[in-house]
């Protein structure tokens, strides 16, 4: 039985949804890669809601890649390293150029967000090399610890740079994980209950994925690419990790931090009722929204804090 959208989003999340369809129709993913591009574009631009007071951006290169560096007035002593989704194909500096300007001022951390290189130009395991060269060098060029977060496949490469540094010399504090692709079992639960979801569906992963890889098919057991099938879990920071009900991807939240308990971590995932894919967007205009937003930044703040947040109410 297809999910009950009429019953699960309430009006202002259907508010968001028919204004984002206005930017980025249903059939956005059969456009060439470029006008997939101008439309993302235009869509965030359309709904970038500006900076906080008190907030300096500058852009820099960091380990080679380009990236944008957000300061309150006072930093505090961690650095919040982002990645911004897009499928690996669209998104950049500019895409989520407000949401890392508030989680800056709603954190009181400097915010590094990471332009990573996009496919199909730059195929497996190109994002991934540029994700963990930037947080290396914003260790390095900022100092320690660091906190990693992102939202769908910038979710994923906060992961993956997260296994990778496993036993380096820099410290993760955590990483907070927003509605998140890492690889799940495409036959599972969300995949098929929600494979026509709002925002996002099914075929629109499949997409994502074809173009990803040389050979368009994605490795088995790749933890840089997929981190829900890497086959060790321990050793991970402390992580949260926030599914959108309304989303093929949501079950890939709740595995992951269930895989990080039973490896003996510390991981603690919920998933936000009746909201969609892309809904930081809607955080402005959608109470639903508006109130996982600061659940998101009171968990970053925790992370950096060096403890899990307290689950939702």
């Amino acid at each position: 039985m297809p999910a009950d959208y009429a019953r699960l989003i309430d009006a202002e999340t259907w508010a968001f949804i028919r204004e984002t369809e206005t930017w980025y129709p249903h059939e956005t993913a059969t456009f060439t890669i470029a006008r997939q591009r101008e439309v993302y574009d235009a869509m965030c631009r359309a709904f970038h809601r500006g900076y906080p007071e008190g907030i300096a951006a500058r852009d820099e290169a960091l380990g080679g890649v380009p990236c944008r560096i957000y300061d309150p007035t006072r930093p505090g002593a961690v650095t919040v390293v982002y990645y911004h989704g897009g499928g690996l194909v669209v998104g950049g500096l500019e895409s989520h150029d407000d949401v890392c300007a508030e989680i800056c001022a709603g954190t009181g951390y400097r915010v590094v967000s990471a332009d990573y290189r996009l496919c199909p130009e730059h195929r497996h395991p190109a994002a991934f090399d540029d994700a963990l060269a930037v947080a290396y060098a914003a260790a390095e060029r900022f100092g320690q610890p660091i906190v990693l977060a992102g939202d769908s496949q910038g979710g994923n490469l906060a992961a993956t740079v997260a296994h990778a540094m496993r036993g380096s010399d820099v410290e993760v504090r955590g990483q907070v994980l927003i509605y998140p692709g890492l690889g799940g079992d495409k036959t599972g639960a969300s995949y098929v209950f929600h494979a026509n979801a709002p925002m996002l569906t099914r075929d629109d992963l499949d997409f994502y994925r074809s173009i990803r890889y040389e050979d368009g098919i994605e490795p088995r057991a790749d933890p840089t690419a997929s981190p829900l099938r890497d086959t060790d879990f321990s050793g991970l920071p402390p992580t949260v990790a926030i599914g959108a009900e309304c989303d093929p991807l949501c079950d890939d939240a709740t595995e992951y931090a269930a895989r990080i308990r039973a490896a003996g971590g510390q991981a603690l995932a919920w998933v936000e009722p009746g909201l969609v894919h892309g809904y930081l967007r809607a955080r402005v205009t959608v109470t639903r929204a508006r109130e996982s937003f600061a659940r998101i930044k009171s968990a970053i703040s925790a992370l950096a804090e060096g403890h899990l947040p307290a689950p939702p109410a």
